[in-house]
């Protein structure tokens, strides 16, 4: 990274404006450095404001090893980055932004008013008043032969020095919203190895709907039903049947595992409770009971609760034979079967995997091959399901990025004020 200037006031550039690259910017100017921050969207925080569409949910509430283990496979290393900035943290610097939040019944956290814009607004009041200068519509390309960074902006491109840079530019989900991927092959060009980026938080795909089922109910919410994968525990929540397949918060939780399977398997199988309040064994005594003149839908509907949604699926997915056999049936609607061949395009997804892997980079985040150069947020190779664990490891790690580079720059001599 090549230096603005060791004797004047210390200069990081962040490309990136969303939480991560906010964050960074507070903790960089709060540390005595001059922070301009570059971002190509015409406006800061515009998946941050997405995200708090239909209320915005921050964080979650349960304990550490719970909160922990949502990040999979990463846990060890996001742990480190949530033992410098965790949910408690998280929800006192909100607070001191003058926002209140509050514990929903599911244990997550949010502002009281739900909303996003309001704490975006503090946010970057704040960062106004710590010296923050925040270029728009500013796309970077890369770097220069002297090390120095290429801007484009609205009157074209340029070269911009700095004594560090840190980026943090998300995944590759939301294109529209400025998390395109754009910037992998500017590492790889430069010797980084980097993580295919993949969806994450997304929907699945089947082979195909019947006709029936994708016209009279693709949109509809199969609520109350338990999802499993063979050897792991069933949850319960809420997901949506698409044209295609399944997406939603339920199967979100399981995006990771259902992704994985099919990159091996070639396909994911997972096994749906319709009913997870009613016992086998007394599903099967209602379903055995005699259903005179009625229809097998209405049968249904009468003893077990069960129609919309939920009985055309079952319908679709069950074989013929189970509906003559009381027994048999129950088992299906207890354990009912779906396969899902593809995740749905990366563009699509909540959020993606892959990335920078930690061990490219310093404890600081710093990366090993490019000094100078520290990553944060979602361009990290890591993920986690919804729930508040995704923004609140990107604020954690922009907090880590910032304190890396403010003490690579004591370390290098730069001057503070």
């Amino acid at each position: 990274m090549t230096t603005a200037s060791l004797s004047t006031v210390p200069h990081v550039a962040i490309i990136g404006g969303g939480p991560a690259g906010l964050m960074a910017a507070e903790v960089l100017a709060q540390g005595g450095v001059r922070v301009e921050l570059f971002d190509a969207m015409p406006s800061v925080g515009r998946k941050f404001l997405l995200a708090g569409v239909g209320g915005m949910n921050i964080t979650h509430s349960e304990p550490w090893d719970a909160f922990i283990g949502r990040y999979g496979e990463r846990q060890a290393e996001v742990a480190a980055l949530l033992r410098e900035f965790d949910a408690d943290a998280l929800r006192a610097w909100i607070h001191d932004l003058g926002i209140d939040t509050f514990i929903g019944t599911s244990g997550r956290v949010f502002p009281s008013d739900m909303k996003a814009a309001p704490l975006l607004r503090a946010w970057l009041k704040r960062l106004r008043e710590l010296g923050v200068v925040i270029h728009t519509r500013s796309r970077w390309l890369g770097w220069n032969e002297n090390g120095s960074l290429r801007i484009a902006g609205p009157d074209g491109e340029r070269a911009h020095t700095a004594d560090a840079c840190l980026l943090a530019l998300g995944g590759g989900s939301w294109a529209r919203l400025g998390s395109d991927g754009a910037w992998v092959p500017l590492l790889q060009a430069r010797g980084i190895d980097v993580a295919a980026l993949k969806p994450s938080n997304c929907g699945f795909e089947v082979a195909g709907w019947s006709e029936y089922l994708r016209e009279k109910f693709a949109g509809a919410p199969l609520k109350n039903v338990a999802l499993a994968l063979p050897g792991q525990p069933a949850r319960i929540g809420e997901f949506v049947l698409t044209a295609g397949g399944i997406e939603g918060s339920l199967v979100y939780a399981f995006s990771a595992d259902i992704r994985r399977a099919i990159e091996t398997a070639g396909q994911a199988v997972i096994h749906l409770d319709l009913l997870p309040q009613v016992p086998l064994a007394r599903l099967q005594q209602a379903l055995a009971k005699p259903r005179g003149k009625h229809s097998m839908a209405k049968h249904l509907h009468r003893q077990a609760g069960l129609d919309g949604v939920k009985a055309a699926l079952l319908r679709e997915l069950a074989p013929a034979d189970a509906f003559v056999e009381p027994a048999a049936l129950a088992h299906w609607i207890k354990t009912l079967p779906v396969t899902l061949l593809r995740t749905r395009p990366l563009d699509e997804a909540i959020s993606s995997a892959g990335g920078v892997p930690f061990a490219a980079l310093d404890d600081g985040l710093m990366l090993k091959a490019l000094p100078g150069v520290f990553c944060a947020g979602e361009m990290l190779d890591w993920e986690a399901p919804t729930g508040g664990y995704l923004l609140t490891a990107c604020f954690a790690s922009g907090r880590v990025a910032a304190q890396g580079a403010l003490n690579w720059l004591r370390r290098l001599g730069v001057k503070n004020r």
